[in-house]
């Protein structure tokens, strides 16, 4: 794994238990098909959770949480459709597509932030 994949990585470990801490349920990693990844797919009590992560080094490149445009949104939301398809359909709570954004500084803790139903 490349320095770039690692960093990913360590990004989304950080989220996994950020969510996790924030009393989600993580039920999938990395899941991939032909259209795409999504990075976790989680439930919060009765919804499902379709979460991009994006992880960036201190201020180097935009804010992480900018990087989702309106097309990343469309494409994560045909990304849970296809989960959603192949895994039994959408649960009594909905579908919400969750962002959480890494910044990782050169020095101290790195910084995490997660915002609920961006798309």
């Amino acid at each position: 794994m490349n320095a770039r994949g690692a960093l990913g990585r360590y990004g989304e470990d950080l989220a996994a238990r950020l969510l996790a801490d924030a009393g989600m349920d993580v039920i999938e990693r990395n899941w991939r098909c032909r259209a795409g990844e999504i990075d976790i797919v989680a439930r919060d009590g009765n919804a499902l959770v379709v979460c991009e992560v994006k992880t960036r080094r201190s201020q180097e490149f935009e804010h992480p949480m900018a990087a989702v445009t309106p097309v990343k949104a469309d494409r994560l939301r045909r990304l849970a459709e296809i989960w959603l398809d192949r895994h039994g359909g959408p649960p009594g709570g909905g579908v919400r597509i969750d962002l959480v954004g890494v910044t990782v500084p050169r020095r101290g803790a790195p910084v995490v932030e997660h915002a609920r139903g961006v798309s």
